[in-house]
């Protein structure tokens, strides 16, 4: 077995401001809900520039200084590893704008669990916020799918 593989590289980020945070209601119907901007890493490009330019595509704000703070991961059908590179940041300027993913709006962080989320985003969520956790990780027993946070 090799130790390569094909992998599929994406980017997600909070922007945050106090105790809110920006979200997007995504309209796609593969993954639809609230959940924060998101993209694909164009090849050639580095991961923060994507994240930048993912975010500002989506919602208009031109962000500065995104840390990474978490990864997800999983094994698509096609035996590709999706990597998702969590970012935050609470430096951005500009005027929020919705986009053809979804419209964005500020929410209180403790109000999130009152909206429809996406998919597993509130797990998503405690990686985001938390100093203890760094990876959302979906393990496959058979047919059935866990969440495993580390």
């Amino acid at each position: 077995m090799g130790r390569n593989e094909k992998a599929v590289l994406t980017n997600m980020c909070m922007v945050y401001n106090g105790d809110f945070i920006l979200v997007q209601d995504r309209v796609n119907k593969n993954w639809p809900g609230i959940t924060f901007p998101d993209g694909h890493i164009e090849k050639g490009e580095s991961f923060a520039e994507s994240v930048i330019r993912e975010v500002y595509e989506e919602t208009g704000l031109m962000i500065k200084n995104p840390t990474l703070c978490g990864v997800k991961q999983f094994q698509t059908s096609e035996s590709e590893r999706y990597i998702v590179l969590f970012y935050k940041t609470d430096q951005y300027e500009g005027e929020l704008k919705a986009s053809e993913e979804g419209d964005v709006f500020w929410v209180k962080k403790d109000e999130l669990p009152h909206y429809p989320l996406a998919n597993d985003f509130e797990d998503m969520f405690k990686v985001f916020e938390s100093d203890d956790l760094s990876e959302f990780f979906y393990e496959q027993t058979g047919s059935e799918w866990e969440v495993k946070l580390f």
